[in-house]
């Protein structure tokens, strides 16, 4: 079955840095659009970013744009969320979500990051 999980959030000061990786497994990980969506406290599900297929083509939310970076690898089934700079306003779980799977989107279990000094 699909499954995508997230791992490498936690507790960093601001201006630090994290890199959240999403192990996927259960579906052909080199054919889909992969996404990084986050929830903050008390917040609704925020757009963070995405990247194609092949990797050559990234989008990212305003709020993020030059500080995060999104990349894969392909051979190992891996998405990463490189994160730097990161603000108070960043603390959320954050969760990788495939492309249409058998017309599904399927979304991870999620990973805290907290921002905090």
């Amino acid at each position: 079955q699909v499954q995508l999980v997230e791992s490498g959030g936690g507790l960093v000061q601001p201006g630090g840095s994290l890199r959240l990786s999403c192990a996927a497994s259960g579906f052909t990980f080199s054919r889909e659009t992969m996404t990084w969506v986050r929830q903050g406290p008390g917040k609704g599900l925020e757009w963070v970013s995405d990247i194609d297929s092949g990797g050559g083509k990234t989008y990212y939310a305003d709020s993020v744009k030059g500080r995060f970076t999104i990349s894969r690898d392909n051979a190992k089934n891996t998405l990463y969320l490189q994160m730097n700079s990161l603000k108070p306003e960043d603390t959320a779980v954050y969760y990788c979500k495939s492309g249409l799977v058998g017309g599904t989107n399927y979304w991870g279990q999620g990973t805290q990051v907290t921002v905090s000094s």
